[in-house]
């Protein structure tokens, strides 16, 4: 199977200044791809070749193929997730995150703060584990909570590259825009 850069839902300046288009245009445009042609080199003519994303992430062990492969995935469930129409919290999510965090504003510090305190590349999720139970999650690199058995609700990069033209070294204000823009009616629909 050939693995393909997924057709974004939004326009590449559909965000105005909060993520550029030129941000898109590298983030996207190179460094997802980037990822995608990777992994479609390396997979070839081995047990991988006709796996999804989420089978190599899930059944690769560490290495080359499984870093491209989590990196082509993370990356097309951040930007599947992200919307430049805002989207209340269904709820049912709302209700799940008080149960979790206590109220939304404290799902949002203890988010951002595992973002900011993230050190080096990496990503922050939201996940569900095998109890239903919502928690924040951080992963280094091209980690990805799959395979540790987590469902992905949302998740946010926080690779330099993901923010850094727009926001320079203002990690933080990345993240906090990001989750503005976050479609919650999706993530509601992973549960």
């Amino acid at each position: 199977m050939k693995h393909t850069l997924p057709q974004l839902p939004y326009a590449l300046d559909a965000f105005g200044s909060r993520i550029s288009k030129e941000t898109f245009e590298f983030h996207y445009g190179k460094h997802h791809q980037a990822y995608v042609d990777n992994l479609n080199r390396l997979i070839e003519n081995t047990p991988y070749e006709d796996m999804s994303l989420e089978e190599i992430v899930c059944k690769a062990g560490p290495g080359a193929i499984c870093n491209n492969a989590a990196q082509a995935w993370n990356h097309e469930f951040f930007f599947m997730t992200l919307t430049p129409d805002p989207v209340e919290i269904p709820a049912a999510l709302e209700s799940r995150m008080e149960q979790s965090f206590g109220t939304i504003e404290n799902f949002k510090t203890v988010f951002v703060k595992a973002a900011v305190t993230l050190f080096g590349s990496g990503w922050v999720w939201l996940v569900e584990d095998k109890e239903g139970e919502l928690m924040v999650m951080q992963t280094s690199n091209a980690g990805n909570p799959l395979p540790q058995g987590y469902r992905p609700l949302l998740t946010v990069d926080v690779w330099e590259h993901a923010y850094y033209i727009d926001y320079r070294n203002r990690r933080q204000a990345f993240v906090e825009t990001c989750l503005e823009l976050m479609d919650w009616s999706k993530v509601a629909s992973r549960l």
